[in-house]
């Protein structure tokens, strides 16, 4: 028999869950990527109020979705599902997606502004009368 305080257990290392949901884990590694509910849910073509109710733990996602959401946010599918293993951070790979996403945005800035002011000059040679060959003709 034996004594208390003895331990007849075998002393493998097990990795510690997080203690989070499955719908606290997509929240954290979506805020760690500093996205939107809707950015998430157009990088995975689903509806929005699909992505909501799994971040809401209202529903959860099919084995194919869980395994592409788990790729879209840079994390394991383990520690997506169980919280085992690494944890989202913004010094981790994701970190290094921010200057492309900032210049993402500055060229779809200064897209627009192209087309405001291809817009102005069309209207000025409209206002001015002035016919001329277009090249997209």
């Amino acid at each position: 028999m034996a004594k208390s305080g003895d331990d007849n257990t075998i002393p493998f290392r097990s990795p510690r869950a997080d203690g989070d949901t499955l719908g606290g884990r997509i929240w954290r590694a979506r805020d760690a990527l500093d996205l939107s509910l809707g950015e998430l849910a157009a990088r995975m073509g689903l509806p929005e109020e699909t992505v909501g109710d799994w971040e809401r733990d209202h529903a959860e996602p099919r084995t194919q979705a869980l395994f592409m959401l788990a790729g879209v946010l840079g994390v394991s599918p383990s520690w997506l599902i169980a919280g085992i293993g690494e944890a989202p951070s913004e010094t981790g790979p994701e970190a290094l997606a921010h200057p492309l996403f900032d210049r993402l945005q500055e060229i779809r800035r200064l897209h627009a502004q192209t087309g405001e002011a291809i817009e102005a000059l069309e209207a000025e040679i409209a206002r001015l009368g002035i016919r001329g060959r277009r090249s997209d003709d």
